[in-house]
């Protein structure tokens, strides 16, 4: 494969990646990323996006955000932004398109469910989970189980958010608290993943696209889902004053379209911020490979300061006035009883289907039976774990 002349030195280049675990031949017609990315789209996991909960729940219709949804547009604003860097595009996408395929049913409340299940076996956290989906789960392939991903991705997938320790192995950003979950000893990959140093420059815009994506498409979806009136949004930062362009240059078009054009300009001003600011830190850093980015020792793709304070302030209205609305709250207390309901279960012997019931029968001990649950249950849409539940239980929650 010929090496593009479009990447900056800093970039990630496919042909010096550190390889995959199980080698294999080199493609006449993709580059290494961009086999990552092929084999992460004919994934299970990927086409099981599709039935999971993003904020809104999968039954609720309107068009509301799925997982798969909010991964594509997640998706798109990486790719842009990793062009504008001279960024290899291929491994942002792949990154970017693989994020979230640890998230289990029903979106967060899922998570802290199984989390908080799984404490006493070292816990849950989804950007783990991906990489087990990744490594272990998926087994499309005769030769190995997992996708046998190159050590770019799996390094992006697990560290997009940041480093998980200091360069003592002290827990850092959310770890502090609860410490590294489980599981991260039993990732191969072809070489150590580094967990104390920020990943590469392509899986640090897939992160900020990710918060660019969904502070857009919530701001969408609680007025699709009439929670929220547009013009509430008139004091809110970041969509205040682009709300003021909008409706003084467009008084009379529909409340629809102001609202589409409210989104439209917010993404295309939050990228264009973070592509100034993070050639600038790039520049300032000196940095001339992406070795060079991961000793950095701090994020090099980011908001302006004053963009980064008005995404604060737009996050802390939509934690407020959206994610813990009633309307929201209630199908997700609902949720919660769902997965821990499924999780008692199946660890009090109900039957799974499968390879996971033969790998129940052979686990060694307690604490690998609750990995087997809490991966089976991970894996699930929403509609499944409804229909399981309802298997279990003869009873089938309506959310509403």
């Amino acid at each position: 494969m010929v090496e593009t002349g479009q990447h900056a030195p800093y970039a990630s280049f496919p042909t010096r990646s550190r390889g995959r675990v199980h080698p294999t031949g080199e493609s006449p017609t993709r580059s290494e990323f961009q086999r990552d990315r092929d084999r992460i789209i004919h994934s299970t996991a990927f086409r099981r996006l599709q039935h999971k909960t993003q904020v809104f729940l999968h039954h609720e219709g309107k068009h509301f955000r799925n997982r798969l949804t909010h991964t594509l547009e997640v998706s798109q604003m990486a790719r842009s932004m990793a062009r504008s860097l001279r960024l290899d595009e291929d491994l942002a996408e792949a990154v970017a398109l693989s994020h979230d395929l640890g998230h289990t049913p029903f979106g967060h409340a899922g998570e802290r469910v199984l989390n908080e299940l799984m404490k006493e076996f070292g816990g849950f956290d989804h950007n783990v989970q991906a990489l087990r989906v990744v490594t272990r789960i998926e087994n499309r392939y005769a030769e190995h189980d997992g996708l046998n991903l190159t050590w770019e991705t799996l390094e992006g997938i697990l560290k997009h958010n940041g480093p998980l320790t200091d360069a003592e192995g002290r827990p850092v950003g959310r770890y502090v608290e609860e410490g590294l979950r489980a599981g991260l000893d039993d990732i191969s990959a072809s070489e150590d993943l580094r967990i104390d140093t920020y990943a590469s420059l392509e899986a640090q815009v897939a992160a900020i696209a990710d918060d660019i994506a969904y502070n857009a498409h919530d701001i969408d979806d609680a007025l699709r889902a009439g929670l929220l009136g547009l013009g509430e949004f008139a004091e809110v930062p970041m969509v205040g004053s682009i709300l003021a362009e909008v409706t003084a240059r467009y008084p009379d078009i529909p409340v629809k379209r102001q609202t589409h054009e409210v989104q439209r300009r917010l993404i295309t001003r939050a990228i264009e911020d973070v592509i100034k600011r993070s050639a600038a830190e790039i520049a300032a850093s000196g940095v001339a490979s992406s070795d060079d980015v991961r000793a950095a020792g701090r994020a090099l793709v980011r908001f302006s300061e004053p963009m980064a304070e008005a995404e604060k302030g737009l996050k802390r209205f939509l934690f407020d006035r959206v994610y813990r609305h009633e309307d929201v709250m209630r199908p997700v207390r609902e949720s919660e009883a769902v997965v821990a309901g499924l999780f008692g279960r199946y660890m009090d012997g109900a039957s799974m289907p499968g390879r996971w019931g033969e790998a129940m029968m052979a686990a060694p001990d307690e604490a690998g039976r609750a990995r087997i649950v809490a991966d089976f249950i991970a894996g699930m849409t929403d509609p499944y774990a409804l229909d399981e539940y309802e298997r279990l239980f003869d009873a089938r929650p309506d959310f509403r």
